[in-house]
This record gives C-alpha cells, sequence and structure tokens, in this order.
C-alpha cells in the first residue's frame, strides 16, 4: 500500500549523529557573528582565507579574521548609520564580489546589528537601483569606484548617507555624500570598541533578492536562525577537518555558496578563491579536499577531459572509449548490487545476483581503467577531492556516470534561497545518483497535486513542499507573495515537480513554470531531456521550445571546436556553414540518438525543429543567472522571431 508522502519529517540518523561528533557544534549559538569568535579560539594561526589573484596575494588566519570582522562592525558604530524600525534592524547594501574584504564585509554589517542586503557588482544598474529603494538601505558597501560611478547619480534620491569602497582607491570627494575606502573605514574601528547588540535566531541576518527573470526581483528575509540552521545540519553531508582546503568560485553573495562558506570555515577550513579563467590551474596547484559549484562547472571540466581525449592518436582513443564503456557498465551494475539504482530501486534478489556476477566479471577491467586512466585524470583535479558538492540544478546522467567512474565523488544537494538554501542532499553512504538527497535534519518534504494541493502517494510525481527551520520569514514588504508562497501551516511552495523514493529521497523533475505543454496536451519536463542532449560532443548548450505547439523544438549553441574537429576528420576543408545540410543532418542525428537513448523515453520527448545560434547564452549577454541557469523567459523573447519560424 502506498504511504502519502504527506508529513516526511527527517531527523538526524545514528550515522549522522556519528559524523556530527566529529564536527564542532554550534547549536548553542545564537548568532551568525558568534561563530568567529569560537573559531579563532579553536583555529588561530590557521589560515582561513587565501586569495592568490589579489595583489598582492592575502591570506588571512583565523585569528585576524575575527580581529577585522569586528573592527568593521566598531566602525559602522562609530559611523551611526542608524537604527531599525519595528523589529527590523537597519539595512546596509553590499554590492561586490568574491573576495576576503567581501567576506569581513558581510560578518561586519551583522555584527554590527545591522542586516545587510546582498548582490553583485556586476548586476545591472537598475537592478541595484530598485534593490537599494526596495530595501531602505542607509549605507551602502560598494566593490570599488566603478561600481559606485555606476549608482552615482541616483544615490541622491535614496536615504543613503555613508559609502564604503572595499578598494583601496582615493575616494572622489562628494559634498552630500561621506565616501571612504577600505583602510579609511578600518581605521575608525581601530581604537572603538564593539558594542554589544541584541540578536537572537528570530533577528533578520540579510536580505538576498531572486533573480527577478520573471519580474521584479523579491527581497528574500533571512533570519540568523536560517542560516545557523545550515552550519549546524550540513555535517550530516560531508564531515571536514581543519585545515582542508575549499576552492570556492561560485558567487559568494549567492545563497548557496555563502552557506557553504559559513559551514566549511565553522570547521576551520582554508578558503582559496579562484575564478573561471584560473580554476583548472588551480585545481591542480591548490589541490583542494572540498568544491562547491553548479552543473555548468562540472560540464566544463567533463568537456575539458573528453577534449584531452580526443586530441589522443586513434588507437588510445579507442582504449579509452573501451574503458569508459566498460566502467559505465560496472557501475551501474555496482548500484543495483547496493540497492542505488534509481532505475531500480527494489531490486529482487536475482536481479542483484545477476549484477553482482556483472559488477564482478567487469572488475578487472574497471580496475585496470583506473590505473591506466582515470588516476591520471583525479590528479588534474588536484588528486585530493574528498567530495564535490553540486547544487542549483539537476546533474545530467552523464556527468554523473563520468565522476563515479573516475572516482571523483559528487554529492547533489536542492534548495532555493528562500530555503537558506539547502532542504536536502546526498550523503556518501546513500549516494542515488540522479535524485537530489534525503532531506537535511529537521526538514520535511510534502509532495502534493498542483492542483488541489492535496498529498500524493509516495512515488507519484508532483509539486514539492517543504517545511523547516531553514525557511525565510518571508518577502520583504510583499505579504501578498509570501502568502502565495508560504501557508497557514509553514509548508513553502518550491515550484519544483518531484517524486520521493522509499528511502525519503527527493527526485526532482522539473520546474513547474517551465513545462512545456503541447498541444496534445502532453506535459514535457524540457530539464531532463536537454540533460540528455548535452551528451553529445557537438551540444555545448541548448533549451527546448514548444509551448502550445504540436512537437519540441530547440535552440543549439554549437561546440565550435568538436564541431571543426569532426569537420576537418570528415574532410570537410570549408568554413564550418551551420546551415548547411551536412552540419545540420549531423545535428539532427546526435539529438535523435540522445533523446531516445534517455531512460523512460516517449515519442512526445522527440524534437522536431531545431536552430543552431552562435551566441551563447551567458550573463554578459543577460541570458543566464549568476548561478549559471538559462534564464528561459528572456531567451524566449530574444529569439521570439527564430522560435515564429521554427514552428511556422
Amino acid at each position: 500500500m502506498n504511504r502519502p508522502a504527506s508529513n516526511m519529517s527527517y531527523n538526524f540518523t545514528e550515522q549522522e549523529r556519528y559524523c556530527l561528533k566529529r564536527l564542532i557544534d554550534y547549536s548553542s549559538v545564537q548568532s551568525l557573528p558568534e561563530i568567529w569568535q569560537l573559531a579563532q579560539q579553536r583555529f588561530g594561526n590557521t589560515v582561513a582565507l587565501q586569495d592568490p589573484h589579489a595583489v598582492p596575494e592575502t591570506v588571512i588566519t583565523y585569528t585576524q579574521l575575527y580581529q577585522q570582522i569586528q573592527q568593521f562592525a566598531a566602525a559602522l558604530q562609530a559611523l551611526q548609520v542608524g537604527e531599525g524600525q519595528n523589529g527590523v534592524p537597519p539595512r546596509i547594501a553590499l554590492i561586490a564580489d568574491n573576495s576576503p574584504r567581501w567576506f569581513i564585509a558581510d560578518q561586519g554589517i551583522i555584527a554590527s546589528g545591522a542586516a545587510n542586503v546582498v548582490r553583485s557588482s556586476q548586476a545591472e544598474r537598475q537592478e541595484l537601483l530598485f534593490i537599494l529603494e526596495n530595501s531602505g538601505s542607509i549605507a551602502l558597501v560598494v566593490e570599488n569606484q566603478q561600481t559606485l560611478q555606476k549608482l552615482r547619480a541616483d544615490l541622491a534620491t535614496l536615504p543613503i548617507s555613508v559609502i564604503v569602497l572595499l578598494s583601496d582607491e582615493a575616494p572622489e570627494a562628494d559634498a552630500s555624500l561621506k565616501v571612504l575606502n577600505f583602510p579609511q573605514f578600518m581605521s575608525l574601528g581601530e581604537n572603538q570598541p564593539l558594542q554589544p547588540v541584541q540578536q537572537n535566531r528570530e533577528t533578520l541576518a540579510t536580505l538576498m533578492y531572486t533573480s527577478g527573470t520573471t519580474g521584479k526581483p523579491k527581497g528574500v528575509m533571512l533570519t540568523h536562525g536560517n542560516l545557523l540552521h545550515q552550519v549546524e545540519t550540513l555535517g550530516a553531508i560531508v564531515q571536514p577537518q581543519a585545515g582542508d582546503r575549499v576552492l570556492s568560485i561560485l558567487p559568494t553573495w549567492h545563497v548557496y555558496e555563502r552557506t557553504g562558506e559559513y559551514f566549511l570555515l565553522s570547521q576551520g577550513c582554508t578558503q582559496i578563491y579562484t575564478n573561471i579563467r584560473q580554476v583548472k590551474k588551480d585545481i591542480r596547484e591548490f589541490k583542494p579536499n572540498y568544491m562547491v559549484g553548479v552543473p555548468r562547472l562540472w560540464e566544463s571540466i567533463y568537456e575539458g577531459v573528453k577534449k584531452q581525449f580526443r586530441e589522443q592518436p586513434a588507437n588510445k582513443q579507442r582504449l579509452i572509449d573501451f574503458f569508459l564503456s566498460k566502467s559505465q557498465q560496472f557501475v551501474e551494475a555496482r548500484r543495483i548490487v547496493h540497492g542505488l539504482s534509481l532505475n531500480s530501486l527494489n531490486p529482487s534478489m536475482s536481479e542483484r545476483l545477476s549484477a553482482s556476477v556483472q559488477a564482478t566479471a567487469l572488475s578487472p577491467i574497471h580496475s585496470l581503467g583506473e590505473k591506466i586512466v582515470y588516476q591520471k585524470v583525479r590528479e588534474a583535479t588536484g588528486g585530493q577531492l574528498k567530495q564535490v558538492i553540486s547544487g542549483g540544478g539537476s546533474l545530467a546522467m552523464h556527468l554523473e556516470n563520468f565522476f563515479e567512474i573516475i572516482g571523483v565523488e559528487v554529492l547533489v544537494g536542492y534548495g532555493l534561497t528562500e530555503t537558506s538554501p539547502v532542504t536536502n542532499a546526498r550523503r556518501q553512504w546513500r549516494n542515488l545518483r540522479g535524485a537530489s538527497g534525503q532531506p537535511l535534519p529537521g526538514t520535511q518534504v510534502r509532495i502534493v497535486d498542483p492542483e488541489t494541493r492535496q498529498p500524493l502517494p509516495q512515488g507519484e510525481r508532483g509539486l514539492v513542499m517543504v517545511r523547516g527551520p531553514q525557511i525565510m520569514q518571508g518577502y520583504y514588504q510583499n505579504p501578498e507573495a509570501t502568502a502565495k508562497a508560504i501557508d497557514s501551516e509553514g509548508w513553502f511552495d518550491t515550484g519544483d515537480l518531484g517524486w520521493v523514493t522509499p528511502e525519503d529521497d527527493l527526485v526532482i523533475t522539473g520546474r513547474a513554470k517551465d513545462t512545456i505543454v503541447l498541444t496534445n496536451g502532453e506535459n514535457i519536463e524540457p530539464q531532463p531531456i536537454e540533460d540528455a542532449c548535452l551528451r553529445s560532443p557537438y551540444i555545448d548548450q541548448i533549451m527546448l521550445v514548444g509551448q502550445d505547439q504540436k512537437s519540441l523544438g530547440a535552440l543549439i549553441v554549437p561546440n565550435l571546436e568538436a564541431l571543426q574537429q569532426w569537420a576537418a576528420s570528415q574532410n570537410i576543408d570549408t568554413e564550418l556553414d551551420l546551415n548547411s545540410k551536412t552540419i545540420q543532418n549531423l545535428f539532427r542525428q546526435e539529438l535523435n540518438r540522445e533523446v531516445k537513448n534517455r531512460p523512460g523515453y516517449r515519442p512526445d520527448d522527440r524534437i522536431g525543429s531545431f536552430e543552431l545560434i552562435s551566441e551563447p547564452f551567458s550573463m554578459e549577454n543577460g541570458m543566464m543567472t549568476q548561478s549559471f541557469k538559462i534564464k528561459r523567459p528572456v531567451v524566449t523573447e530574444h529569439y521570439r522571431d527564430i522560435i515564429n519560424k521554427m514552428f511556422a
């Protein structure tokens, strides 16, 4: 009998309790800044933050980090930037990007008694001005003079009296505004004792604005308690040790990276900053133990390895392909043996036995592949990764398979800005590929019918609702949106579709608002099909379209480098013409193969028309979020004419 997945509450298992005993306990802490006082007592001269790309290189110990956070907070208090109203702390905007000074400013603002409002300095001017006005920020901390110049003309209309540059640039004189650079500002807090402030787990810590891809951004109100829940429970997922190295690449103002940093630093790790240009070199040089990333990052690493494979002599390529093929069969059989195959969640005794025989037979070949190929691939990742954490979207199965084959463990998690963010994550002892893992301790998951909101039986797909200590207070000054997102019982509507396994693993199948409905009434979730198509070496990016059409279509950004190599192998000497019959036929074959090979394939999944476009989806052209998600409404509008012609 199917039981409803209506009030699935998840508490610490014995295994998780054992893991957490090895970690530092912060359950008695009432506010975020208290963490750093305890951390400096425990870790002292251990390096907390290292930026090898700063000039000069920045290295900050835990003792120095705590001192600088205190100094930043004291400087803010010395300026008397303002007080909160109606129980809401004063808001101070932090418009900047990854650096040790960002972290000092983030925690310094909060330690002063204020709540911060964070966003990237790269965000569009109008978006930043909306956030400053909507949040009621009374002071502004910015990346540099350039960021300030982007906003300066409109600051006179806002209640901002103090501006702090995180750079050393000499501030321009301004009669109406007090502008200080970082050294000037920090000097104000040197001999200024920090005045104690009243903060508890219900106090607002930060406003984080949603991306606003379908309207104006909404200010997500996260409390100290919301964020501390992550610090206290992420140890159920990973168990870092003091001195472990973490390579940081995601935007630090994004909630996923931000809470990951809080947790890892609370355990004494050393955080090393990198960027897209330097990441492959830094992985080899700094040999990280942990990385937090999004599918696009793992896809780029995978593509880099595949590119190296393609550059090998033909006989070596055949050998590598042979090992990869046999190793994939091996890991798939091993998953069945351990009950970790999403396609066979409850294998019979005979299925387990058959899989065990297959895994045993293939094990020597996999071991040989490990010795000849996979070990060298891991060396390119520094060779010391304990786990990588993936979030911000589903991980395509070809990436799941690849990283498992080469021996790099990827733990996928799930959550949203409104959930601080993690609600679910895979454990190393239950790494069910294709799933987003079991709930964090104290978290409840409910699957409901999208229309009636009635709980659905376990295993049935529906709308994912969550409840727990990490759910936001609400949207700032937007009670209507808050009431729509959180019901009277505290259940948050994630807007995602999914189902739950008998072991309480959450499987996300798509975004409710991304669902494409064809004219025959079939509902298509684009993400799994797009992930399957990305297996093709010739497809760099893809977005499905087809709302209210007879069949699916696709906008495809080709991998031009792989395409050039293919053209050379076919003796096509002329300049690549993406509209040529030869190229179009190649992509038709690729799409047909990858879509049909996808588990659960249905005829309606077939992609009919497609268009090859030369401009990649990126943050620069506004078609991707800063967490590397495609902004579907933006792309759809930009290519409206092409899409219309596709279905004409």
